[in-house]
């Protein structure tokens, strides 16, 4: 008698151990596992989006005003 409880709980485990691995793996969400963020299953169908490349240097408006700035200092000097 106690071999078929013990059956019928492990059988439960078993079955409840899969059925939270089906939702898991079905429900296609990001997970967190050891501080990584892991994508969803789906990743590589997602459509792509893309912003645009941008100066290599980024500070190119303030390195210009500079310039400007010490150009007009030397040419206020004798």
């Amino acid at each position: 008698m106690f071999m078929r409880e013990w059956n019928t709980a492990s059988s439960l485990v078993v079955k409840s151990g899969l059925a939270a691995l089906l939702v898991t793996g079905v429900s296609g969400c990001q997970v967190d596992v050891g501080g990584q963020t892991l994508p969803s299953p789906y990743y590589l169908q997602d459509d792509l989006h893309y912003a645009p490349a941008g100066p290599e240097f980024k500070l190119s408006r303030e390195a210009a005003a500079m310039k400007a700035y010490e150009a007009s200092f030397e040419a206020e000097s004798p």
